[in-house]
């Protein structure tokens, strides 16, 4: 559980199914129109505020870039902050309220939701809840992935992605789920799991939550990012794939991503005044077409490259490229140029509504046979 003690509780919101969850939690509220901002993203991380849903919730992942290939996922901004405090999340840089938010409101988000995937009903969304803040870090105290889960299983159309670096799956391995969410971990090397990723749950936690969520019969995503620069990297980040792919099941896993460690320049310095003991800045690194610093193209790819070997050998397949067929979880690059993917992969999609078009193909096949078979034009934009 997280380190939450008191909630404040916005007057709309006393009667939402959110606050029932707190009171069955233990945890003590108080009602109040007005919270003062918090200046410090940390500042915030014990006291849950309660609010209402205002304006759209449901937007497009914020990282995506016309210079990068992108995944096109879509992002339900159910939560702000996060109870965890590792040394590179962009939180730290990016919130301009520190205050630990979570929409009350949930009929007003599925709403919302359903309202998008209605009006394409020919396409598949994929929306995650992990934006600005952990899946499922906060569920004891919310019950909020529990109704999200309830209600995505009756949208034909959509899959929910719930992304964590928790161990709290215990409240949602009972939701009758029919397959419509995939439960995901970013994972890390042991290393950067114990130097890095402070107040989460350590690794060999979530690799037990992974078996957990497999054995619910949920499909899993795994995503390997940021792969982090240190030494002994290589052995480091092959035990962390062979034990996760051996903690799961191949045909649950919807997706496995690998990514590495980027940042927005100005972030640097407040990673160095924020975690003092981190190295994680020290190896060199370069502006990419985005503006974010990242490691030399040279050094990601090395690193790219062992995974995928390690990975390709532990699933069983010769290749991990999603253009040459859907009898494999989908792979792809976080945030990665078209050149990225030749060089490691042979090909790359083409755009990135492309490679959200590859994702409803693969779903389609190996998950959800009775929709129909995607079609290209729905992904055009």
């Amino acid at each position: 559980m997280s380190n939450i003690k008191q909630a404040i509780v916005d007057p709309s919101q006393v009667d939402s199914e959110l606050i029932k969850a707190l009171e069955q939690a233990g945890i003590d509220y108080v009602v109040q129109d007005e919270v003062a901002i918090k200046k410090n993203y940390r500042a915030g991380k014990k006291q849950l505020v309660v609010v209402d849903k205002k304006g759209d919730a449901l937007d497009t992942c914020a990282t995506i870039s016309d210079h990068y290939i992108c995944c096109n996922v879509k992002v339900l901004k159910s939560i702000s902050n996060c109870p965890y405090d590792c040394s590179y999340c962009f939180l730290q840089n990016y919130l301009n309220d520190g205050n630990t938010k979570v929409v009350g409101n949930d009929t007003a988000l599925i709403e919302e939701v359903k309202e998008a995937c209605f009006k394409q009903p020919d396409r598949i969304f994929r929306i995650g809840t992990w934006e600005l803040g952990d899946s499922l870090a906060l569920e004891h105290e919310t019950g909020q992935a529990q109704r999200l889960i309830t209600a995505f299983r009756d949208i034909p159309n959509a899959v929910l992605e719930l992304k964590t670096k928790s161990d709290s799956v215990n409240p949602i391995l009972n939701c009758d789920h029919q397959h419509k969410t995939v439960v995901s971990w970013s994972l890390n090397a042991n290393t950067i799991v114990e130097t890095q990723e402070h107040k989460t749950a350590r690794l060999q936690e979530r690799l037990i939550a992974l078996k957990k969520v497999t054995e619910a019969g949920y499909l899993v995503g795994l995503h390997v990012d940021p792969m982090i620069y240190f030494e002994g990297w290589e052995a480091d980040y092959e035990s962390l794939i062979r034990q996760a792919i051996q903690a799961t099941r191949p045909d649950q896993i919807a997706w496995i991503s690998l990514g590495s460690l980027r940042f927005n320049p100005e972030m640097k310095k407040k990673i160095e005044t924020n975690f003092p003991a981190s190295t994680i800045t020290y190896t060199e690194m370069i502006r990419g077409n985005d503006g974010k610093m990242r490691y030399p193209k040279p050094l990601r790819m090395r690193m790219y490259g062992h995974v995928i070997n390690v990975l390709a050998d532990a699933l069983g397949c010769d290749d991990l490229s999603p253009q040459t067929g859907f009898d494999k979880p989908l792979f792809y690059f976080c945030m990665e140029r078209w050149d990225v993917w030749h060089d490691l992969l042979g090909a790359s999609p083409t755009s990135i509504q492309d490679l959200d078009y590859l994702f409803a193909q693969s779903l389609q096949s190996r998950f959800f046979p009775s929709l129909p078979i995607p079609n290209k034009a729905d992904y055009a934009v």
